[in-house]
């Protein structure tokens, strides 16, 4: 009877701490970081080493289609003479890819099941700006498909495919929020039925609360899978142009993505436990005294 009291007790307390550590997911916005000051700082001197008079850069859009002359081909006398053509060739296309790469704007961010922020102290640029009012630190994740979000000027069957991936991600984005929904909610329900259990001393409903608890780390389960899908189809999103990453910015899951596992393998333990505990107990009904049966009226 003690250890099953010891058992359920420490489920109920470790599903508490569950709950507390998925509430602190939910209401948190560090899920996913990006971090891009190094790639803005190699895009600065970039555009300073553009901007230099000694610099000249030539589109490799603009190279003509033939081979260079033998003379060019390689530099010294030696075997290991290595051939200018294709180091040039190779610096041009680097060059290309790193002007690709810096046209676009990238920030330093953190995002969360409700909005996305920028990263405080990370960029100045976006600092005096958000200072300004001219943006804002934070906005909401859409729930909702909005056409006004798709980019514009585009050919119809990117736009098309750009259409069917938005409703994909969206379609993530809800199954991630709906079953942590869930799994907070069936897990709070199976505490409040343990710890009535607990009090009546039902073993019955000490069962069913791990049950609950079981079901409510299922759902948690899905709900962290989604999320990491989700994440992972809007990195290979096409076109890989407009919503990949570059190699040379940091990305990974915050603390509030660990929350939400370490929550989840708490509310598995506290399953276990409260399911295990009322195998263990042996209650007085079960050794009955058994009273002898009267025969011709006689005891």
């Amino acid at each position: 009877m003690a250890a099953m009291k010891i058992l359920t007790g420490t489920g109920l307390f470790l599903a508490l701490c569950a709950l507390g550590l998925l509430a602190m997911a939910i209401c948190t916005d560090y899920w996913y970081e990006t971090d891009a000051r190094r790639h803005r700082e190699r895009c600065k001197n970039y555009a300073s080493k553009r901007n230099d008079p000694g610099y000249i850069y030539i589109s490799s859009h603009n190279l003509p289609l033939q081979m260079p002359p033998k003379s060019l081909e390689r530099e010294g006398n030696g075997p290991d003479a290595a051939p200018v053509f294709r180091r040039k060739r190779h610096f041009l296309a680097g060059a290309s890819a790193m002007e690709s790469h810096c046209s676009r704007q990238f920030n330093s961010t953190i995002s969360g099941l409700w909005r996305k922020c920028h990263r405080e102290g990370f960029d100045p640029e976006t600092e005096d700006l958000i200072y300004k009012g001219i943006i804002q630190r934070c906005i909401p994740v859409k729930y909702h498909y909005s056409s006004s979000i798709l980019p514009r000027n585009l050919p119809i069957n990117i736009t098309k495919t750009i259409r069917q991936d938005e409703w994909h991600a969206l379609h993530l984005r809800r199954m991630t929020a709906g079953f942590v929904g869930m799994a907070v909610s069936i897990i709070l329900f199976g505490w409040i039925i343990g710890v009535l259990g607990c009090c009546q001393q039902h073993d019955l409903m000490q069962y069913v609360a791990g049950l609950l608890f079981l079901m409510g780390g299922t759902c948690c389960i899905i709900s962290l899978c989604t999320c990491v899908a989700g994440i992972n189809f809007e990195l290979s999103r096409y076109p890989r142009y407009m919503y990949g990453l570059p190699e040379d910015i940091s990305h990974g899951y915050g603390w509030s993505m660990f929350c939400a596992w370490g929550g989840l393998g708490l509310t598995l333990l506290a399953g276990f436990l409260c399911t295990l505990a009322p195998s263990l107990s042996t209650p007085a009904a079960r050794t009955t005294i058994h009273k002898p049966r009267q025969e011709n009226g006689t005891v």
